[in-house]
């Protein structure tokens, strides 16, 4: 009973500390960018939702985890892309996301998972690319974290490191929403 009870104490800490770097990254990004900052205002909501006793198994909320997926991360990416010029990859990723949202319910659940590990590979590797190409260190290292993160939830194994695989993956989205945050200040102060 002691190892479900710090598995469930562990589960809640690491969407807690997701939820609050998230929703600090909202805030601090709110009048640079944003679509970044609805982009962790979402994460921060969807984080918070699983937070709920009861709710988080829910099939209406895990439904809206995913949505909050494929549209937050895009909208992360969409001003990093915007800022540097590349509008077209910009509407491309916020595009996708979109439509991904609206045809969620014809996916099934492993189609929706596909594609949302998909589209935190696409953005993590276009946010990379991005940064380093302008020489934002912090950019690069949540490119990298939000890779490491998509990756890690393509693994079959359940635990990894003695800790359930998802809060290993809210852990990496978490350092990644920080250096994310970093290197949009970083690039606002850059673009002005």
């Amino acid at each position: 009973m002691t190892s479900k009870s710090g598995e469930d104490w562990g589960t809640a800490l690491s969407h807690l500390v997701l939820g609050v770097v998230s929703l600090h990254a909202a805030v601090c990004t709110a009048q640079a960018s944003r679509g970044a900052a609805a982009g962790f205002l979402l994460q921060a909501v969807s984080s918070a939702t699983m937070l709920v006793p009861g709710l988080g198994t829910d099939e209406d909320c895990l439904a809206g985890a995913w949505v909050a997926t494929v549209i937050s991360l895009p909208l992360l990416a969409f001003d990093f892309h915007w800022m540097n010029g590349d509008r077209s990859s910009a509407n491309l990723l916020l595009g996708g996301g979109m439509v991904l949202a609206v045809a969620g319910d014809h996916l099934g659940s492993e189609g929706r998972s596909v594609a949302g590990q998909a589209v935190v590979l696409v953005v993590s590797v276009t946010i990379l690319i991005v940064a380093v190409f302008t020489a934002n260190t912090y950019g690069m290292w949540g490119g990298a974290m939000l890779g490491a993160a998509g990756l890690l939830s393509r693994l079959e194994e359940d635990r990894l490191l003695l800790l359930p695989k998802e809060d290993i993956c809210r852990w990496a989205l978490a350092a990644g929403s920080w250096a994310y945050c970093r290197a949009l200040h970083i690039q606002h102060l850059q673009w002005e």
